[in-house]
């Protein structure tokens, strides 16, 4: 008879607990190595007795709880009546437009 965790671990579900929860592990260090933000892989284990004898009934669920990614934004700017535009309506446009360079013929000198 055994008290060791690990082999607990590995009998629940007939080993995918264990697997499952490694594969959770796996790509929790994935996601935290891309964003550099934290996140979690949680085990529980849930043990009750059964109705006959000594029999005890265990269950394992792991939860993965991801890093949050980088909420999307935008600069926007509100008008009176409430409405929300790219630009500020309360700054003056300019009226600009591209130059275009004038065609010259351009001279080399070598000495």
């Amino acid at each position: 008879m055994s008290n060791n965790i690990l082999e607990t671990c590995r009998t629940i579900g007939g080993g995918r607990f264990i697997d499952e929860a490694s594969d959770k592990l796996a790509e929790l260090i994935r996601a935290v190595n891309e964003t550099g933000r934290t996140g979690k892989v949680e085990l529980a284990i849930s043990v009750k007795k059964a109705t006959r004898g000594g029999a005890m009934h265990v269950t394992g669920k792991v939860k993965l709880t991801r890093p949050q990614e980088e909420p999307m934004e935008a600069m926007l700017f509100a008008d009176e009546d409430g409405r929300l535009l790219t630009e500020d309506p309360s700054q003056a446009k300019l009226d600009l437009r591209v130059v275009q360079e004038p065609s010259s013929n351009l001279k080399t000198i070598t000495n």
